[in-house]
C-alpha cells in the first residue's frame, strides 16, 4: 500500500513516494531561489542526488552541492560548508541525506549569517538567544534514511575536532521550513544501514518513553513509533524494495525525533562519546547500548514498559520487551559488545567523562553517576 499525505506537525511535511519531484516548489515555498544542496560524500555521486539536482537545475535554481561531510560530522566540515555557502551567494540550504548530511546542512544555514563562533550556540541554557535569528537561512530537508529524524529537529550534533566531543547546537529556527519524505529515496539502503538507522529511530522512541519529564504528546508519539518499528523494520530489512515498510519507517524516524523533545537518556549519553572517539555508526551504537540501559533503568521503567509491551503485542511485560530487543538486535546482526564493533580497548575513563557531560544525562530515569555509568559501560565491553 502506497501512503501519501501532507502534514504540518512538527513542520510542513510532504510525505509520499515520488515527491522528490516537488523539491523546487518546496524551495520556493521556503523562500529559497538559489539553494546549496548539502549531503555526505557517499551520497554525492549517487543517482538520487543527481536526479534531485536535475529537478533544481530545470527550475533555474542551479546545481549547488557541498558534500565534504564525515560520518560523524565535525566543526571542520561545518566551516568548509559555511565558506562554500557564503562564497557561492546561496540563499538557503537543502539538507539531503542521513543524520550526518542533514545535521551539517542545518548548521551551515544557521551559522552562515552569524558572527560568533559555533560553540557559542551549544545547547546550554539560553545560549541559543545569542544568535541573530534574522540571519538564519531557510532550510528544506530531504531524508534519505529512516532513523535520526533530524529533518524534523531543531538541533544538530557536531563533533568538536579538537576535544573529540559531540556537542548539540540548538536554535528553534534550525527546524526545516519544508520536509520532503520520499520513501523511494531509501530503497537503495543496504540491510546493515537499514538496521542501524531503523534501530536509531527505535532508540529515540524507547528513551523518550522512558524519560521522567512530562510531555504527554511525546509519550504517545514514542509509543506508536515503537509499534511502527516493530511491525515494519524487519520487513524493510528483509526486502529493501518494500515501499510500505520504507514509508512506515520514515514516519517512525520523524516520530522518534519529535518524541525525544521529552528527553533522551543513557543510550545517547554513552553512544555520543563512543561515536565521537571511535567513529562508530550512531544508530548501531545506540542499538548495542539499548539492552544494558534497559536493565540499568529497570527500577524506574518496569511498570511503564509492562504497559508498552501490552500495546505492542509482546508477552511478558518488561521482561518480554527486553527479550524482544535482544532478539531484534540478533536478527539484524547488531554487535553485542564494543569489541565486536571493533572498539577492542575502549578508553573507559574518557567515555564515562564524555557521558557525564552529555545533555542526554538529564533525561535518564535513573540518575547517572560516574560510578554506575562506568559499571554500565563495562557490561558492554
Amino acid at each position: 500500500m502506497c501512503i501519501t499525505a501532507n502534514w504540518s506537525y512538527p513542520t510542513s511535511v510532504r510525505f509520499g513516494a515520488g515527491r522528490i519531484t516537488e523539491i523546487a516548489d518546496a524551495c520556493t515555498v521556503a523562500g529559497i531561489s538559489k539553494p546549496l544542496l548539502v549531503t555526505d560524500r557517499g551520497l554525492a555521486t549517487m543517482e538520487i542526488t543527481a536526479r534531485t539536482l536535475d529537478h533544481l537545475e530545470a527550475a533555474g535554481m542551479g546545481r549547488g552541492l557541498f558534500a565534504d561531510v564525515d560520518q560523524n560530522p565535525t566543526d571542520m566540515n561545518a566551516a568548509a560548508g559555511i565558506k562554500d555557502y557564503r562564497d557561492g551567494g546561496y540563499d538557503g540550504v537543502i539538507a539531503f541525506g542521513g543524520g550526518s548530511g542533514i545535521d551539517i546542512a542545518k548548521v551551515i544555514a544557521f551559522m552562515a549569517g552569524q558572527t560568533r563562533p559555533l560553540w557559542d550556540f551549544e545547547d546550554v541554557g539560553d545560549w541559543w538567544t545569542r544568535a541573530d535569528a534574522d540571519k538564519i537561512a531557510p532550510i528544506v530537508a530531504v531524508p534519505t534514511t529512516a532513523g535520526t529524524g533530524s529533518e524534523v529537529g531543531r538541533a544538530s550534533i557536531i563533533t568538536n575536532s579538537e576535544t573529540h566531543e559531540k556537542k548539540i547546537i540548538f536554535h528553534p529556527k534550525m527546524l526545516p521550513a519544508v520536509v520532503i519524505c520520499d520513501p523511494e529515496l531509501t530503497v537503495g539502503m543496504p540491510p546493515f544501514i537499514t538496521a542501524g538507522t531503523g534501530l536509531d529511530a527505535f532508540a529515540h522512541c524507547v528513551e523518550a518513553y522512558s524519560s521522567p519529564h512530562f510531555h504527554p504528546m511525546s509519550q504517545g508519539i514514542a509509543l506508536e513509533g515503537m509499534r511502527l518499528v516493530k511491525d515494519y523494520l524487519p520487513r524493510a530489512y528483509a526486502d529493501g524494495t518494500d515501499i510500505e515498510a520504507r514509508s512506515q519507517m520514515m514516519a517512525a524516524a520523524a516520530m522518534g525525533a519529535t518524541a525525544f523533545q521529552k528527553g533522551l537518556g543513557a543510550i545517547h549519553a554513552l553512544s555520543h562519546p563512543i561515536g565521537a572517539i571511535y567513529h562508530t555508526h550512531h544508530g548501531t551504537t545506540n542499538a548495542l547500548c539499548m539492552p544494558g540501559v534497559l536493565q540499568f533503568n529497570k527500577p524506574a521503567i518496569e511498570t511503564r514498559f509492562d504497559q508498552a509491551a501490552a500495546y505492542l503485542g509482546i508477552a511478558g511485560g518488561f521482561t518480554g520487551f527486553c527479550a524482544y530487543v535482544d532478539a531484534l538486535n540478533a536478527s539484524m546482526s547488531i554487535p553485542r559488545t564494543l569489541g565486536e564493533m571493533g572498539v577492542e580497548t575502549p578508553d573507559i575513563d574518557k567515555i564515562v567523562e564524555g557521558a557525564m557531560k552529555d545533555p542526554s544525562v538529564g533525561g535518564n530515569p535513573v540518575e547517572m553517576t560516574p560510578e554506575n555509568t562506568r559499571k554500565l559501560l563495562l557490561s558492554m565491553v
